[in-house]
């Protein structure tokens, strides 16, 4: 999450200074696909290890079923905002070809 909140921060300072349509905004986007992906998988393996695995647990309200929901949840979660961030990269450079178009038109 720290690498993905760094990226982000670039990224922002990217817009402050007019630069978030170059390339060098793809390596952010990436990095930040990169990080979601990772955490997506840990959270798979967590679902995974909960379901076939016994886990004592003290008697503190918490059972192996509700964490099993909250590492799915987690994994479907992280799934999903990895789509929305290739899409997200993929708006980025239809925005990055037009603008280089207008210029060329300018």
């Amino acid at each position: 999450m720290q690498l993905a909140l760094g990226a982000i921060w670039m990224l922002l300072s990217m817009v402050e200074r007019d630069a978030i349509f170059t390339r060098s905004a793809f390596r952010w986007v990436d990095t930040i696909i990169g990080a979601a992906v990772v955490a997506t998988v840990i959270a798979l393996g967590a679902a995974v290890h909960l379901t076939f695995d016994t886990i004592p647990s003290p008697d503190d309200g918490m059972n192996v079923e509700g964490a099993l929901f909250a590492a799915v949840a987690s994994a479907g979660v992280g799934a999903a905002f990895s789509m929305l961030m290739v899409i997200m990269r993929t708006l980025l450079g239809k925005a990055m070809d037009m603008r280089t178009e207008l210029a060329e038109v300018i």
